[in-house]
């Protein structure tokens, strides 16, 4: 096991713990690195100890009146390393670019740089050639000729109108080979071994549910991902919990902009004119756009792409898009033009982030993010100006330093939890051990109550999400 860093409850420091390498590492596996509020250094720390430390304090922030989780990739990572034992292929990086090659890729790998990244991947690619196809439209608006080439040895005057055509044919092939990569993830996990992928699913579940078994009668969690894939959905799918978007209709769902806060209710039987609030509901927001989400007719709409489609290039057809149209693909950053705002949708769903975390006792909980996108960490920034908030990083690791970074330069430490590494951070650790246990039903309420009057359950074990209930 790799360094474990740990921030939880009252405890102003990070806390790092080490693997121990001694006889009782079965039992303990991890040894304080310096002396701390745990203990002096070289004490040993079991999974138990950590287990009373973090699931109690998880269980109270889990309560809060608004709670919101945002996933980053690293969740798609673990899943599919989780069905397959192979790691995600990674974005790509287009080599063969027909135009503006050179200055496209100084400008990525520039952008890379700028936002702590070694190299330049197909997103940056894709934002400098939407970047490039904005400029190139507004030098060629007059529609002015072509002026006549000066004679040699001079260079040729570039033809900016067959440079924008050739721009917005790369565009389409970057978002096609962008595409394939999220498809080629979801397919590998759709296709992985029976088992694994039943095992890998119920832990998704139940990842799901450790934040979605609230009461109903609390502010709905509300789901925010940047990942374009669908795992999230399948996942919310299994468990049979109802996920509420932006999105209106069955054929094809078209986004709407307006924030109408729209529920789910029952009439109980016997009882009319009490309609109550249905379990198992959640909001749900992708920041960043979806593999199945496409422009048409100056509307965004979902179209029908199964989870595991080997290309959405079929169904783009189905669509009434021509061959290769994949510029009508909305994955981030890519955009509707010709609206009120260059960036609509993204817009629209960035404002949805921050209207559901900028508020007083909120509670927003991260898990595989690496903190890389500098519009979602100003809105946590924001968050946290307001007292009663907290932010809960969940992560695997940290290599190049922003999670620690952004704690470092926070003002609010004691307004954040830590929990990092490959124990800490791990998928099915984190279900099985720190989470809190995903029930709300009636009975299990009742039970524990009369358990704890009856002097079987002190109060001080009630570490559950159960009891958190009852207390309240």
């Amino acid at each position: 096991m790799n360094t474990q860093k740990i921030k939880v409850g009252s405890v102003p420091e990070i806390i790092e713990l080490l693997p121990n390498s001694s006889e009782q590492a079965d039992s303990h596996p991890f040894i304080l690195s310096a002396n701390s509020a745990w203990g002096e250094q070289g004490a040993e720390i079991s999974i138990e100890r950590l287990r009373q430390n973090i699931e109690p304090w998880l269980t109270a922030l889990f309560q809060s009146e608004h709670l919101n989780l945002l996933i980053g990739a690293g969740l798609s990572t673990s899943i599919q390393i989780s069905a397959t034992d192979s790691p995600p292929a990674g974005m790509g990086w287009i080599s063969d670019l027909a135009v503006c090659k050179s200055e496209i890729d100084a400008f990525s790998t520039q952008a890379a740089k700028a936002a702590g990244r070694d190299n330049g991947n197909i997103e940056d690619q894709i934002r400098a050639i939407n970047e490039l196809i904005k400029g190139l439209e507004i030098l060629t608006v007059l529609n002015t000729p072509q002026p006549e080439n000066p004679p040699a040895p001079h260079a040729a005057y570039r033809n900016l109108k067959a440079d924008l055509e050739m721009l917005k044919g790369e565009l389409s092939r970057c978002l096609g080979e962008f595409s394939r990569s999220v498809s080629a993830g979801e397919y590998l996990i759709k296709t992985a071994e029976p088992k694994r992928k039943e095992e890998t699913f119920n832990y998704l579940v139940s990842f799901l549910m450790s934040f979605a078994s609230r009461t109903a009668t609390r502010d709905r969690l509300h789901i925010f991902t940047t990942n374009y894939d669908r795992i999230i959905e399948v996942g919310a799918e299994l468990a049979g919990l109802r996920l509420i978007d932006r999105f209106v209709g069955s054929i094809a769902p078209v986004f709407r902009s307006s924030r109408l806060e729209v529920d789910y209710h029952y009439n109980p039987p016997g009882i009319r004119g009490e309609p109550r609030y249905l379990e198992g509901v959640a909001r749900f927001t992708k920041l960043h756009g979806s593999l199945d989400w496409h422009e048409q007719n100056n509307a965004i709409r979902r179209f029908g792409l199964p989870f595991g489609a080997r290309s959405v290039e079929p169904f783009l057809e189905a669509e009434g898009h021509q061959s290769n149209s994949f510029e009508q693909l909305m994955i981030y950053p890519n955009s509707v033009k010709d609206r009120e705002t260059a960036e609509y949708p993204y817009v629209e769903l960035f404002r949805d982030l921050a209207a559901a975390t900028s508020r007083p006792n909120s509670t927003l909980v991260t898990y595989g993010y690496s903190f890389g996108d500098e519009h979602i960490n100003r809105v946590i920034e924001d968050m946290l100006t307001v007292p009663s908030t907290h932010v809960v990083i969940m992560a695997f690791g940290d290599p190049l330093g922003r999670i620690i970074n952004f704690i470092s330069k926070s003002g609010r430490k004691a307004q954040i939890t830590l929990l990092m590494g490959n124990h800490l951070g791990d998928l099915k650790t984190l279900v099985d051990n720190y989470l809190p246990k995903p029930a709300i039903d009636k009975a299990s309420i009742k039970m524990t109550e009369l358990l704890k009057q009856r002097g079987f359950i002190q109060s001080k074990e009630l570490g559950n999400s159960t009891g958190s209930e009852v207390s309240q």
